[in-house]
């Protein structure tokens, strides 16, 4: 899925900046939010938790990648889109989290 992703991106937008991958860890921040919130309602029934969490969205998101574009596009002395990415990354990373988890908390009451 994250293949994909970040390759219809590049077809998309080109090469020039790593959308795909930061398209990428906002959805799997924004699907974490709402499985977590799904996951903590059902208590009772969370032994899929860790296969969904970890497994597919720990599969989906990627560190690695995300840490290597921001070095790549610094050494290119692109160190303003360097920034840009990292912390756009971050604080959308987790705003995007927040909003799922806001949008289950609401499905679910």
């Amino acid at each position: 899925m994250r293949y994909g992703t970040v390759q219809g991106a590049v077809r998309l937008v080109g090469a020039g900046a790593p959308v795909g991958v930061f398209a990428v860890n906002l959805a799997g921040s924004f699907l974490m939010g709402v499985f977590a919130v799904w996951f903590l309602h059902r208590a009772g029934d969370a032994r899929f938790a860790p296969f969904v969490m970890t497994g597919v969205l720990g599969g989906f998101t990627t560190f690695s990648a995300f840490s290597l574009d921001a070095i790549l596009l610094w050494e290119q002395g692109r160190g303003g889109l360097a920034a840009l990415y990292v912390i756009g990354s971050v604080l959308g990373g987790i705003a995007a989290l927040f909003a799922g988890m806001g949008i289950m908390r609401a499905v679910l009451s």
